[in-house]
């Protein structure tokens, strides 16, 4: 059973940066992809950013191209996404989540029925 834990929301400006990690529980992420995904309230939940095991591989949402980056380090079991030039519709829920990396998730990695586990929430707030 893998444990996602997510850190490092808050309150910013518009304009400004946060980063956030996603800590797992297992020694290892052989063969895991991992993702970012975010709520509003009102809305579902919705892709934000995706890495494969080795990070050779990342894919991200046109919302968020250009200003987040998402990446991770396998020897500490952690996964961030750096987010700059935040905007006030960057306020949600963010959710990390992981899968093993397959053919299926390569061509299904938007869609949250794909991942296994979840972490918690981290709420990102950006004021105007």
């Amino acid at each position: 059973q893998v444990q996602l834990v997510e850190s490092g929301g808050g309150l910013v400006q518009a304009g400004g940066s946060l980063r956030l990690s996603c800590a797992a529980s297992e020694r290892t992420f052989s063969g895991y992809a991992m993702s970012w995904f975010r709520q509003a309230p009102g809305k579902e939940r919705e892709f934000v950013a995706a890495i494969n095991w080795s990070a050779a591989n990342t894919f991200y949402a046109d919302s968020v191209k250009g200003r987040f980056t998402i990446s991770r380090d396998n020897a500490k079991n952690t996964m961030y996404l750096q987010m700059n030039s935040l905007k006030p519709e960057d306020t949600a829920v963010y959710y990390c989540a992981t899968t093993p990396v397959s053919s299926r998730w390569y061509s299904r990695r938007y869609h949250p029925s794909v991942y296994d586990y979840w972490g918690q929430g981290t709420q990102v707030t950006v004021s105007s």
